[in-house]
């Protein structure tokens, strides 16, 4: 985790001059029931400096307010196309149907997929275009900083960016000899051609985990994808309370066992063992070493406790560096621990059962032949 901080690569400022052309940017964001946020999306996206672009804001049958927000800001705002998606066809994800409408109606050489709960800074856009002409790449992601709202998320949200920090790292993504391919759906920017080649949304209208699919289809491609840090940026929110906590770990889980049900047991087995056991074994060999008193018990002891000092450490750095909160919450890792280890061993009992996932409030069943995170 050390090394994916030290060596992964920022969005850097880069000298104007340089770059030649100002394509069009196609802003894609598809919203559902996203009233609370939708608004400081928007106005974000609006206020940025790029000189170039629109936005395509699509209201994905929303039952609160949404839509009439987006409406209202359309009004108001040329450079913004409202869509008021009806229902989805058989077979698609709802927010990859919402995508690939927003893609249709796109006029733009590059198109800017972003989520509705996120906030970008006003150079946002023309940072990350200028990166993406000066190296001539084919598609870049911008690794946002993750805001908890509530406290079960500040506690086990740094443990699970451990995980996904070292299986996700930029350093695998950017690398052309690894299959590791991942887009952070809160921004990635792909030409236009591009997206095309690889398919569109249509190649993973099925995908929970849209983005990582998406991502991994154009490194698959041989297309030159990189990541890079922005968390100065771009705000992103990953779970708002337990219950959206819950059901996020059990979307990422389920269509991974779906695919590779013996590799993905023995991954959520690794986990157990990796983060939840030293803190039973902590407190089992102490209570065994105040029955017993045999010295070889200290072994185990100080065995456990170094390896829940380890645990609590690289959950103390992640919460202080990454998600900008008190590093505190990593002494509540035992309780984070539970939750992961619980909800990927149901996700593993449940993955079969029709609709399994529950995601901004639709219920799916995950089939065998989607592709999870590569």
């Amino acid at each position: 985790m050390k090394k994916s901080y030290r060596l992964s690569p920022k969005l850097k400022d880069i000298d104007s001059a340089s770059i030649g052309s100002i394509p069009k940017v196609s802003v894609i964001l598809p919203a559902r029931n996203e009233a609370m946020y939708i608004s400081k999306c928007l106005d974000s996206l609006l206020f940025q400096d790029y000189l170039n672009y629109e936005i395509i804001a699509i209201n994905d049958s929303s039952s609160d307010e949404t839509g009439d927000i987006i409406s209202q800001y359309s009004k108001e705002h040329q450079n913004i196309v409202f869509i008021e998606l009806g229902p989805r066809p058989e077979g698609w994800v709802g927010k990859n149907w919402a995508c690939y409408q927003g893609y249709i109606r796109s006029t733009g050489d590059l198109l800017l997929f972003t989520d509705a709960d996120t906030q970008h800074s006003p150079s946002l856009m023309s940072l990350a275009v200028k990166q993406f002409l000066l190296e001539n790449l084919d598609a870049i992601t911008a690794m946002p900083r993750l805001l908890c709202l509530d406290r079960w998320t500040r506690a086990t949200l740094p443990m699970l960016s451990t995980f996904l920090h070292t299986r996700f790292s930029a350093i695998r993504v950017n690398d052309p000899e690894t299959k590791v391919g991942y887009f952070f759906g809160s921004f990635f920017i792909i030409s236009k051609t591009v997206y095309e080649k690889v398919g569109t949304h249509k190649e993973v209208k099925q995908e929970l985990v849209e983005d990582g699919a998406l991502g991994g289809k154009v490194k698959e491609a041989k297309f030159k994808l990189k990541m890079v840090r922005a968390e100065e940026e771009i705000t992103a929110i990953w779970a708002r309370d337990l219950r959206s906590l819950w059901q996020g770990l059990r979307r990422l889980m389920i269509p991974l066992y779906s695919q590779h049900s013996i590799k993905t047991s023995l991954m959520v087995i690794a986990l157990f063992f990796l983060l939840l056991v030293p803190f039973i074994m902590l407190l089992y060999s102490y209570l065994l070493l105040l029955m017993y008193g045999d010295p070889l018990l200290y072994i185990l002891l100080i065995t456990s406790t170094m390896t829940c000092v380890l645990i609590v450490l690289s959950n103390a750095m992640h919460s202080k560096f990454a998600l900008r909160q008190s590093a505190l919450y990593a002494i509540a890792s035992p309780i984070a621990a539970v939750i992961i280890s619980f909800s990927f061993i149901s996700s593993i009992i449940d993955a079969n059962k029709p609709g399994a996932v529950i995601w901004r409030n639709r219920r799916y069943t995950v089939k065998e032949q989607q592709n999870p995170l590569r």
